[in-house]
């Protein structure tokens, strides 16, 4: 119910009133001249909010005291440290004083207080909330009155509603009233469908109202859960104007906030329509709003569906979406909240990583959650050696080019570092007038998302990339980190493409034993995720039998579960280079010697000749040579199993 209050500031001042029947268990602690801890024997709560809590007691304490504190409420227990700011006493005569205690740990006291808050009555919770609109400030007498008049409206009686239909109908009615506007709807969100649907509104038939989650100003609240207040003239770019012209109707303003469950998961949004002789909402209104999203989350604090059809994250598990972000590491979640930042904007992405860390995946996503998503996505493989069919696909004729066909989607352009200077010349034009020279007469709107494993800026700085085409580009950007930095994520990883995997070929879900899983965290991942991928297939495909799957060379000779070409295109067959259990100064020894060796058989067995090719002198590079060859015999002799090749 009250799992976003932390936003309302007057939550951030107002305390909350304790009772004797709430059973909340209360222990305070100071320390003693001595040093040791004692309780205070008569401390009594008297409030609590996010900022601190007040209790009385005889005893007598100085203002800076530090103060151990524990709270327990049914099975949530909290234990704080807490400073003393003020003391006071409610009358000249009486020996109780009441302290007040500032306690700076915010996300703590934020979860035990909504379960605290959870457990009130329909009462007690439109008494806090009253107190709490006539502590607010405000500009005119008549501002706090409404807020007053409100509040008892959407609370008088509301236990005697047999039905919730009615009772929200009567609270959009006292919406209408309070906020002076003509329309006003409450829409949740319908993961089956993927749809916000209308559950009461008024003005039109509740039944008519559902459409796509991520369209018009609800579907940009929905998403992003940032509030809006909006005239339709000055903001046309999320308005949707389809039920405006489905009705006949002319929506000027509109005022828009989420609601949430206890789970702090945004589940609707309550939309109201044209403030009456006015062009838009004022602050005032979005004062309201606030406390009636707080009331409506009320309501529904207890809607939490799940569809294994639903696209929405937070409303399916990551096995039940076409595309999923998977991980825990910060970087995944840094790598989620660009997600929500980005969907919507218009504006090219350039995404950076290196081959097979999701960069095309995070495409899908990004694509799939904005409002682009009801539109085209396509894809253009810029490393293919077919320059022309790039062409015809970038700026042929309109039927064959992709950015016509994504009029309003969204082109990924795959490895764009691949393009010619030539090609990337060309494409910037085009994408900056918007138009291709074979269709002059259609305005292109398509977003453009590029990938690409080499460094853009760097090739610009050498003069192998257009710098108009990455400034253009850049405008908003992503870098993708390695697996082997977020070596926390490869369990989840794993055990997401196991049940995939064991999903697709009929098995039994399979399991990987903890020493097999050690054996995953250890290797360095060159081929990223979807190496990884590749070596769970493998391993379900080579153990069919199996319920868990144990220990396996990841790296056989006969049959590796991980892509050894991998390393192979890196380090070609040199013995050890690929091992990264070998030191690093042994690994640069071997690839020294290999250097030397084919210099060498280039100047025809010559070596002064070599060294000189290569900088060095004809003794240092006999050193390196004897040198090496210690290292190589020392790593065979260290590591009996491995290939050896002669140098």
């Amino acid at each position: 119910m009250l799992a976003s209050f932390s936003e309302f500031k007057f939550y951030q001042s107002f305390r909350i009133p304790v009772e004797k029947a709430d059973n909340l268990r209360f222990l305070v602690e100071k320390e003693t001249v001595v040093g040791k801890n004692e309780y205070i024997e008569d401390a009594v709560l008297l409030d609590i909010s996010l900022t601190g809590l007040g209790f009385r007691t005889n005893e007598r304490i100085s203002v800076g005291t530090e103060l151990v504190i524990s709270l327990q409420f049914k099975k949530y227990h909290l234990d704080l440290t807490g400073r003393v700011v003020r003391a006071f006493c409610n009358d000249i005569e009486d020996d109780e004083i009441v302290y007040g205690i500032e306690i700076d740990e915010e996300p703590k006291i934020n979860k035990f207080l909504q379960q605290f808050i959870l457990s009130f009555s329909s009462e007690r919770l439109k008494d806090c909330l009253i107190d709490s609109a006539l502590k607010e400030r405000y500009t005119k007498a008549s501002d706090g009155f409404e807020m007053f008049s409100l509040l008892l409206s959407l609370f008088k009686d509301i236990t005697h509603f047999g039905d919730r239909e009615g009772f929200l109908e009567n609270m959009l009615e006292e919406v209408v009233r309070v906020i002076n506007a003509n329309r006003a709807s409450v829409f949740l969100i319908n993961p089956d469908s993927n749809e916000l649907e209308a559950v009461a509104a008024l003005g039109v038939k509740k039944e008519n109202l559902k459409f796509d989650y991520r369209l018009g100003i609800a579907g940009s609240v929905f998403t992003t859960g940032v509030a809006l207040n909006i005239d339709t003239i000055s903001d046309k770019s999320r308005f949707n104007d389809f039920f405006d012209k489905k009705y006949k109707y002319e929506t000027k303003s509109i005022i828009c906030h989420p609601i949430h469950n206890r789970e702090d998961k945004i589940i609707g949004v309550i939309e109201v329509i044209n403030k009456r002789n006015e062009d838009r909402f004022t602050v005032e209104d979005e004062k309201t709003m606030k406390v009636l999203a707080l009331v409506f989350s009320s309501v529904f604090h207890k809607y939490n569906p799940m569809s294994d059809s639903s696209q929405i994250r937070r409303f399916s598990s990551p096995h039940d979406r076409k595309f999923a972000l998977i991980g825990k590491t910060p970087h995944m979640g840094s790598l989620r909240n660009s997600i929500i930042k980005l969907k919507d904007l218009d504006e090219p992405v350039l995404i950076h990583g290196e081959r097979g860390v999701g960069k095309s995946l995070y495409s899908h996503i990004l694509h799939a959650e904005g409002q682009r998503g009801l539109k085209e996505l396509e894809t253009v493989d810029c490393n293919t050696k077919n320059f022309d069919s790039i062409a015809r696909q970038l700026w042929g004729e309109p039927s064959e080019s992709k950015l016509v066909k994504c009029q309003g989607g969204t082109l990924i352009l795959h490895e764009i570092c691949s393009l010619s200077m030539a090609y990337q010349e060309h494409l910037y034009e085009v994408l900056s007038k918007r138009q291709i020279p074979t269709a002059p007469h259609i305005s292109l709107d398509v977003r453009i998302i590029a990938t690409s494993t080499k460094d853009l800026g760097k090739m610009v700085d050498d003069g192998l990339f257009d710098r108009d085409l990455y400034e253009y580009l850049s405008k908003a950007f992503v870098y993708m980190e390695p697996l082997r930095r977020r070596m926390d994520d490869i369990e989840l990883l794993a055990e997401y493409f196991l049940k995939i995997e064991c999903k697709k070929q009929g098995l039994l879900l399979k399991s990987f034993a903890p020493k097999m899983m050690d054996k995953m965290k250890d290797y360095d991942w060159p081929g990223n995720i979807k190496e990884l991928k590749t070596m769970v297939e493998r391993a379900v495909l080579y153990n069919p039998k199996a319920h868990v799957i144990s220990e396996v060379e990841l790296e056989s000779a006969a049959s590796p579960l991980v892509d050894k070409s991998v390393k192979q295109r890196m380090f070609g067959d040199l013995p050890f280079v690929s091992d990264y259990h070998v030191p690093l100064k042994d690994r640069v020894a071997v690839v020294e010697r290999e250097m030397i060796i084919a210099e060498i058989k280039r100047c025809n067995g010559n070596k002064s000749k070599a060294a000189k090719e290569m900088g060095i002198s004809r003794e240092a590079l006999r050193k390196k040579l004897l040198m090496s060859r210690e290292v190589l015999d020392g790593l065979e002799e260290q590591f009996p199993d491995q290939k050896k090749k002669a140098a």
